[in-house]
């Protein structure tokens, strides 16, 4: 049986294109979460009035790979340290959360947390909240969706999330989908 994963890091257009090459995951959909409007356009979101964050939801099997790793992922491809920004992308729409679907998921989140933190892997604290998902997400429009796959050229990806898949790539090339 499948799980899913919600995870924000960001823009979602980053975590989409590793998440999509990484062995185990069936989907992946760029979405909206955690805020308070029903059905929020991009617009919305970034105005930063909604409460949303930018998320990618995770489809996988996890006989293949375990959320650990899925979590462990995240951790690598994006900076938890940064509050309500990553890089030059600000605002609460792109904060670092993960959006649990089950107090297991939960409990597995905050354990990678104290872990990291433990290991003294970046400079600042870990401000990634864990959040329940309750249900408050929303599939972003269309063409936000594979949208790297789509447009690799295109500046935002060639600066920004090519060199995060280039990253997840070279981290955990025993993770990389075949074919």
């Amino acid at each position: 049986m499948n799980e899913t994963a919600t995870l924000g890091g960001g823009c979602f257009w980053c975590l989409e294109a590793v998440y999509l090459g990484v062995e185990g995951v069936n989907a992946v959909e760029s979405g909206y979460a955690g805020g308070h409007a029903r059905n929020p356009s991009y617009e919305q979101v970034c105005d930063g009035e909604t409460g949303h964050a930018e998320v990618v939801k995770v489809d996988f099997d996890p006989a293949k790979i375990s959320y650990r790793e899925i979590l462990d992922i995240f951790f690598a491809i994006h900076d938890p340290t940064q509050l309500n920004r990553q890089g030059n992308d600000v605002g609460t729409q792109y904060r670092s959360v993960i959006f649990t679907h089950s107090d297991a998921q939960r409990e597995t989140a905050l354990q990678a947390i104290r872990e990291i933190t433990g290991q003294r892997i970046y400079d600042g604290e870990i401000v990634t909240e864990v959040l329940p998902l309750d249900g408050n997400y929303w599939p972003a429009e269309a063409y936000h969706q594979n949208y790297f796959a789509q447009h690799p050229n295109q500046g935002y990806c060639s600066f920004v999330v090519a060199p995060k898949v280039a990253k997840f790539r070279q981290k955990f090339a025993h993770r990389i989908k075949a074919g």
